[in-house]
């Protein structure tokens, strides 16, 4: 639905000879043109107006002197850089292009009637006076000579059995008569000039001659090979003209034909037989075709005509129409006509061979005209509802009008038409709102018909309520004033251009007078005549004008006064080259690319880098500003205020689908603004638009105002609707995002799931305001969470049993159930109804499924005469929930605690096993001797070890503690046995290949006591064993466990230290100051007591984390002079935690150092039974462990390796580290404005060192102190 639009005209002068011209040809390399004429040929450049070479052909005698000389093919040679020629005389010529020489190459006698030369330029082929084809090389070396009239058919020559002939065929009203009737060729025309026709296929494989046939006197056309052989001849065509073009395409070869009652373009076949036609708008005797040519994609065809028959001036009309076909149905796009002034008639045309839609011309004056065609959907501009959603299709003298807004009809059927009295060149509808249904069409005769819909009976309609408003003529009254426009007036197409701003003005473009220039014309009605146009005021635009559209006035930077116009010149900057049509709607852009999508891209968002991107990526699944289409589809409008978007595809039929995100801008506004919940879910239910964007889009907005979203939807489908799409994935980040200057951004993730929020929040809305009418729909919220709560969704259907229905709109139990098990797989429904432990809902249940029930009435029979707790625990260990299942075996007797311990063994339940009994209790023993003997198969020989030992095994638990290499505990137990001193010395050395001599002074509790207060538990219970009177000893190790300062000092630190809120968050910094570079010292080290005091420091209290400022002002002498424990306190007071501060790296170190170990403490709790303190530790400790792992994207944020920072990070190496500092040799600047230095080399083992340095536990695989954790953790980014 395409009409062919003007582009630009380009008209020359410049060029004169002697003669007229004769022949055209256009150099592909340089485009310019090669005109011949009886005299002399001529290279000329139409854009700069100048003569590029010239030659003359009578100087050598190659052409008679008197001008009486005829050529009969011309070529250009772009490999030999020459152009070919052939003469009536025989002589072939070559031309030089490079040095204007002519040269003849060869001559034949009896003369030439024709040249043609293949498209890849290999063969050329001449028709002779004698009737004959001469084949020839490029080298003009002769292949084969033979007759042009053949009686032999061709190697294609139909076979028939009889029952395939004409004769035995259906003839219609005719009869049989027909039959045997033979056909009457008539001879050729008069005006025929009698000489052969050459035409090529495109690949060059065949060739086609149409040639006077010396028997019939009619032409006939013959289809031979590149080698000369004969391949089919046409059937007897009566009528058949001299134009022969055949298509690049290779499906069809073009020619005309004159019935005795129309005049027509008819189509052969390459087996000679016709295949379609169609009928030129003039009388049988009126015109006369004189060429016929396809351009270079076979998308046009230019019929070239003439009238036979002079007008009383004795001069004739000539005309160039161009056709296009679609869907089977020839469309006259445009028509030409040149008048009947002898020197404007084209005597040459020929299209571009590398611009499909440039056509050439030069008329019989030497003036050149070269046309610049573009394919243009012509639509009605409207914005609002008002607007039809018109698209207007030239057909000669009519013009297709198709309403989308009200039907969707294929061409070249359409909604009606409008019938004018000439051909149409241009359509343009008005730019006024409510006005946009306005069409005016532009007509070869220069006259501008105005059609507009009126409902008016007393008016003069054409088609469906149109009429014609006024036939205005286009003439020019005031040449005085703009010369240039009234010199063009009489030329066709004067305006290429066309916009109706206003009812009574037109603004047009015309050529300027230089190449590079237009000239816009302002065309009101003259204040003389209501019925002309004329010409009120003229601006020149610097450029070529190629569109036109309501806005402001816009060429290379000049602006003009009218505010109503936008020009679009040819020197564009190209944005993409895979697009194949585009359209503008609201605020987005429509994009349908030669991969067969459709592309729907915000206005207000979209860059010239962004629409590149946008155009190469291929988009995921979810992408809904992709669609794929059809192959070869275009689009060819989009309704106003509507999501509608009709395309076209290669089959030349409509599609129409719906563009959602046009949408969804109405849409969210909508719903933000007026909180319009109902008019909203409607539309994206009608688009199929996810619905997930009404909670997704404003979730604050939505959660505010759930009552009414569930009070305006009043529908319990719709809720249903709604809560089953509901999904965790966050629609306006992925489907539909939002376009960055929108008010509305992508809300933070939040720690709750979406879908339980808006669950909770729809299920307490519904029950507060009406629980029976909106049972379906909170049964719905419930199965629906991201854990379905099936037990309390089947628990309210269980109620209802029991409920009369005395509500409108309530439902009952079965249908209730019946709900359930549409939303729920009925076997999944089942054990969760089991699982309740209610027979009455499993009953109720099992009888709406499937099952038999042979299968669950003897299992529920069963069940009911179990005890209560031995019941629930068979009913859980049936749906393998086996930690519920323990919890009611424990309760079940003595009797079945072989059973829970099988149970435990199988499960590995373990630690819940542990929880539910009593620690002085045999079965608290048994449970443990179990654990571990599982932790020995896991290879937690020492964890064992300590089980065995609580629980008084110790030759058990000697065996793990030897096995894993814990001599400490290993000796500590052996000497609770106790074992002989031979022994234990021969275990010693067992263990550490040394003998330790046990030679301890006599004194030892001031080191025990030392010991328990460093939290070296393991160091310390080995040396009480070794006292015989160590009861005060491990009175007081047990008190100093039990102590809160001791327990829950690493708990309370890790929650303060490490919490994310807190402002000095230890882990964090010191990882990001190892991510800075800054060279960091151990603590342990001895500071310059000479440096500077730092004034209001931060100072860190080891017992509680507490940050405290004191001064620090002593000095340095009196420093010196304290004792080593106050030198080390004073060393310590230099230790800033403050930002920015001088040692603020070596407090940070310091403060991690003050983390104790976690490992060994929670040994010494599990050995003395201080089960509660130690499950608390641990669950500290493995928040530090996760608060480590979420600081990494924080320290090395996603997209570092583009910043000018280090290169460090997860995903680094040695050596990427090491060219990253080499490179970066800049001074960081503090928080306090002083200046420290990059490491100015890589990475080394100084960090590995400084974190060794602060302490040295004794760590293993599967517990480490978290001091160790961190270690690793700091190692690991270094070494990644």
């Amino acid at each position: 639905m395409r009409n062919l639009k003007l582009l630009k005209s380009l008209r020359s002068s410049e060029l004169q000879g002697p003669g007229s011209p004769q022949y055209l040809s256009v150099r592909a390399d340089t485009g310019t043109l090669l005109v011949l004429s009886q005299y002399s040929i001529t290279e000329f450049d139409p854009r700069t107006g100048q003569v590029v070479n010239e030659a003359s052909l009578t100087a050598d005698g190659f052409l008679p002197d008197d001008g009486c000389g005829v050529v009969v093919g011309l070529q250009d040679l772009a490999e030999l850089e020459s152009a070919c020629l052939a003469t009536a005389g025989g002589d072939v010529i070559l031309f030089n292009l490079n040095t204007c020489q002519v040269e003849c190459v060869g001559s034949v006698d009896s003369g030439l009637t024709s040249m043609s030369w293949s498209p890849d330029e290999e063969l050329v082929v001449l028709t002779t006076g004698q009737e004959t084809i001469i084949m020839m090389t490029k080298d003009f070396e002769p292949i084969i000579e033979f007759g042009i009239h053949q009686d032999d058919f061709g190697e294609g020559k139909f076979i028939t059995v009889g029952w395939g002939k004409k004769e035995t065929q259906f003839h219609g009203s005719e009869g049989k008569q027909a039959a045997q009737r033979k056909l009457q060729v008539q001879p050729a025309a008069a005006w025929d000039d009698h000489r052969p026709r050459v035409t090529w296929r495109g690949d060059g494989q065949l060739f086609a001659v149409s040639a006077v046939c010396p028997q019939t006197g009619g032409r006939k056309v013959r289809v031979w090979n590149r080698e000369g052989v004969l391949q089919a001849t046409s059937e007897p065509i009566s009528g058949l003209e001299q134009a022969l073009c055949w298509k690049p395409s290779g499906s069809l070869i073009a020619s005309s034909q004159r019935h005795p009652n129309k005049h027509s373009v008819v189509f052969m076949e390459k087996n000679g037989l016709l295949h379609g036609d169609f009928t030129l708008p003039f009388s049988k005797d009126q015109a006369k075709v004189k060429d016929l040519l396809w351009n270079s994609d076979s998308t046009v065809l230019a019929v070239w005509l003439e009238d036979m028959t002079p007008g009383e001036d004795g001069q004739v009309n000539t005309y160039v129409q161009l056709w296009t076909v679609g869907n089977y149905h020839w469309y006259l796009k445009q028509s030409l006509d040149f008048g009947k002034d002898p020197q404007k008639a084209p005597v040459c045309v020929g299209w571009d061979p590398e611009r499909p839609l440039r056509l050439h011309m030069v008329t019989r004056g030497w003036t050149t005209i070269t046309y610049d065609w573009g394919w243009n959907t012509d639509r009605s501009p409207g914005v609002d509802d008002t607007d039809n959603a018109n698209v207007a299709v030239i057909d000669g003298d009519k013009v297709l009008m198709t309403t989308f807004r009200k039907c969707v009809v294929p061409p070249p059927m359409c909604s009606f038409e409008l019938q004018l009295k000439s051909p149409v060149n241009q359509v343009t509808f008005l730019c006024r709102p409510q006005k946009t249904n306005q069409l005016a069409a532009l007509t070869a005769d220069r006259q501008i018909s105005v059609y507009g819909k009126d409902s008016r009976e007393d008016v003069d309609k054409t088609a469906d309520g149109f009429r014609v408003i006024s036939p205005h003529c286009l003439i020019t009254v005031l040449p005085t004033h703009v010369p240039r426009v009234a010199a063009l007036q009489d030329d066709p197409l004067v305006l290429r251009q066309l916009l109706w701003l206003e009812d009574e003005l037109f603004v047009g473009v015309s050529s300027g007078l230089l190449p590079t220039s237009s000239t816009l014309v302002m065309l009101r009605p003259a204040q003389d005549a209501d019925d002309t146009l004329s010409v009120r005021s003229a601006f020149k635009v610097d450029g070529v004008v190629v569109s036109m559209v309501q806005s402001l006035i816009i060429s290379e930077g000049k602006h003009f006064s009218s505010p109503c116009v936008c020009l679009f010149t040819s020197v564009l900057l190209q944005l993409a080259s895979n697009v194949s049509s585009f359209a503008v709607c609201n605020d987005f852009l429509l994009i349908t690319t030669h991969s067969h999508t459709c592309r729907c891209l915000h206005l207000s968002s979209l860059s010239v880098k962004g629409l590149q991107v946008a155009l190469a990526s291929d988009g995921n699944q979810n992408d809904e500003t992709l669609r794929r289409v059809e192959r070869g589809s275009r689009i060819v409008t989009v309704v106003p205020q509507d999501t509608r978007v009709i395309l076209q595809v290669s089959l030349t039929h409509e599609r129409l689908f719906h563009v959602k995100l046009i949408k969804l801008r109405e849409f969210v506004l909508t719903l933000v603004v007026l909180i319009c919940f109902r008019e909203a879910f409607e539309c994206m239910r009608k688009l199929r638009i996810n619905l997930n964007l009404i909670c997704d889009h404003n979730p604050k907005v939505f959660l505010d105002n759930i009552e009414t979203f569930i009070t305006q939807l009043n529908s319990i489908n719709d809720v249903n609707l709604f809560l089953t799409e509901l999904k965790e994935e966050d629609t306006t980040s992925t489907m539909y995002p939002h376009p960055e200057s929108s008010p509305i951004q992508p809300q933070p993730a939040s720690g709750q799931k979406k879908v339980d929020v808006v669950c909770d929040a729809l299920r307490g809305a519904m029950e507060s305001m009406d629980p029976n009418k909106f049972c379906l729909s909170i049964l719905t919220a419930h199965v629906k969470k991201t854990v379905p709560e099936l037990e309390i969704a089947l628990q309210k259907v269980h109620e209802l049993r029991g409920e009369r229905i005395s509500t409108p709109g309530a439902v009952s139990a079965e249908e209730a159930l019946k709900y359930l098990l549409f939303l729920v797989n009925v076997n999944d429904l089942y054990e969760h109804s089991l699982g309740t432990y209610d027979f009455d809902l499993v009953l109720m249940v099992a009888e709406k499924s499937q099952k038999d029930p042979k299968e669950y009435l003897p299992f529920l029979n069963m069940l009911k005469s179990l005890e209560p707790n031995y019941q629930r625990y068979t009913i859980d260990k049936h749906l393998k929930r086996y930690k519920k299942a323990l919890h009611h075996l424990s309760k079940c007797g003595e009797q079945h605690f072989p059973e829970a311990l099988q149970l435990v063994k199988e499960q590995k339940l373990y630690s819940e096993a542990l929880r539910m009994f009593s620690a002085n209790s045999s079965h608290y023993k048994a449970l443990s001797c179990a654990y571990a003997e599982h932790l020995v198969q896991q290879q937690q020989a020492e964890q064992a070890g300590l089980l065995l030992w609580r629980c008084g095994e110790p030759v058990s638990a000697l065996q793990a503690f030897a096995s894993s290499t814990s001599w400490r505990n290993a000796i500590c137990v052996a000497q609770q046995i106790p074992l002989p001193p031979d022994q234990l010395a021969l275990l010693a050395r067992d263990l550490l290949n040394s003998d330790l001599g046990f030679c301890f002074q006599q004194d030892c509790e001031e080191a025990i006591l030392a010991l328990i207060t460093g939290a070296v538990w393991e160091e310390a219970l080995r040396l009480v064993s070794k006292q015989s009177s160590a009861v005060l000893l491990v009175f007081s190790l047990y008190k100093c466990l039990r102590q809160p300062c001791n327990i829950m000092f690493i708990c309370q630190y890790v929650a303060v230290t490490l919490s994310p809120q807190t402002h000095h968050n230890i882990i964090y910094r010191i990882i990001y100051r190892i991510y800075l570079g800054y060279i960091v010292k151990p603590p342990s080290c001895p500071t310059d007591e000479d440096g500077p005091d730092c004034p209001d420091a931060e100072l860190y209290s080891e017992a509680s984390s507490v940050m405290t400022n004191s001064k620090y002002s002593q000095s340095n002498s009196r420093i010196s002079s304290r004792s080593s424990k106050n030198r080390r306190k004073a060393e310590r007071k230099k230790l800033s935690l403050k930002e920015g501060s001088p040692m603020e790296d070596r407090a940070l170190m310091y403060a991690l150092g003050e983390i104790k170990d976690v490992h060994s403490l929670l040994k010494a709790l599990v050995l003395f039974e201080f089960d509660k303190q130690a499950e608390k530790l641990q669950l500290a400790y493995e928040d530090a462990l996760q608060m480590m792992a979420a600081a990494v994207p924080e320290v090395w944020p996603e997209g570092l390796q583009n910043n000018q920072a280090p290169l460090t990070g997860p995903n680094s190496t040695a050596n990427s580290i090491m060219a990253s500092f080499q490179q970066q040799q800049k001074p960081v600047v503090s928080q306090q404005g002083r200046q420290r230095s990059v490491l100015n080399q890589p990475f080394s083992s100084c960090y590995i060192d400084h974190f060794c340095c602060l302490n040295s536990p004794d760590d293993d695989d599967n517990n480490m102190s978290l001091l160790s954790v961190s270690k690793c953790f700091s190692l690991q980014m270094l070494r990644s």
